[in-house]
């Protein structure tokens, strides 16, 4: 199965959130897989793959989640 650009870009997100979450405290890593995949992607799963905006902003929104998650001073979240 060929993957369209914008599915490529949602699977490297979100193999980007879980090593970032490797990269967190042993203790905390539960509390930052559990963000990346049920409250975030799962939530968005029934999103048409044709609502090219949406996702576009979905996208966005998630890479600067990423960059303010995988800061060395943010310890946890909840």
């Amino acid at each position: 199965m060929r993957l369209s650009g914008l599915q490529r870009e949602v699977l490297a997100l979100y193999r980007k959130c879980l090593r970032e979450s490797r990269k967190k405290p042993a203790n905390t890593r539960p509390h930052f897989e559990s963000f990346a995949s049920r409250s975030e992607f799962q939530k968005n799963i029934t999103l048409d793959k044709r609502d090219f905006s949406a996702i576009e902003y979905l996208l966005r929104k998630g890479q600067r989640q990423l960059e303010i998650y995988s800061a060395p001073g943010i310890k946890d979240i909840r």
